[in-house]
């Protein structure tokens, strides 16, 4: 039986979980703030330069239901869980989000923006992709914009993707890790005259860390 055949995987009862650690943010505007990470499996976007390729196809990843997802939960002192992929949009994350916000907890999102809403979030990071760009319900929801600059193209991506998001939203740019060396100056040079844009750096990666 296929993944997308199992009924508590529809209701939100179960999701195909690839791993949850807990950490510290290396990203973005929460970045060295501690958090619970939780990868969800499942991803048919497919970007090229992707470090968890491993998370695409959800069948890999056993189910796990939500009440055993909450009870790993509560063995670490996290008071940010981090909801990423992989895309966590494919799944129902309603029961997910009912049951952290009964613990009390900060609820996270990082996702593509490629599907329809679920769950209930405090933050919304949209970080967009070109093969299967975000829709208009997620971008006005969105808290932070977090384009991935990997070529000189992608600065016109950033920019073009500003356009119907909210007015609150923090803009960042971050380096592919690949080809940060070549193109961390250019965005240097490149927020120097647009000052709106901040940058990202995966700092979790120069810190050794998950």
């Amino acid at each position: 039986m296929l993944i997308n055949d199992n009924v508590n995987l529809v209701s939100g009862n179960e999701l195909p979980v690839m791993e949850a650690f807990f950490t510290v943010q290396g990203e973005g505007y929460f970045a060295g703030q501690p958090s619970y990470f939780l990868r969800i499996g499942g991803c048919d976007v497919g970007c090229h330069w992707c470090d968890v390729k491993e998370s695409w196809d959800p069948n890999l990843h056993p189910l796990m239901s939500v009440e055993k997802i909450i009870a790993d939960l509560l063995n670490f002192p996290a008071k940010i869980v981090v909801i990423t992929g992989g895309e966590p949009l494919m799944w129902n994350l309603d029961v997910l989000c009912r049951e952290l916000r009964n613990i009390g907890v900060q609820i996270h999102l990082e996702t593509s923006g490629a599907y329809k809403m679920s769950g209930s979030f405090d933050w919304i990071c949209l970080s967009p992709k070109r093969l299967n760009p975000p829709i208009k319900e997620v971008k006005q929801l969105t808290n932070e914009l977090k384009v991935i600059i990997a070529n000189k193209t992608d600065f016109n991506w950033a920019v073009d993707q500003r356009k119907g998001i909210n007015s609150e939203c923090k803009f960042y740019l971050q380096p592919e890790w690949s080809k940060k060396d070549n193109m961390l100056p250019k965005i240097i040079d490149f927020v120097q005259l647009n000052p709106e844009w901040i940058i990202s750096l995966q700092t979790h990666k120069f810190m050794n860390i998950p």
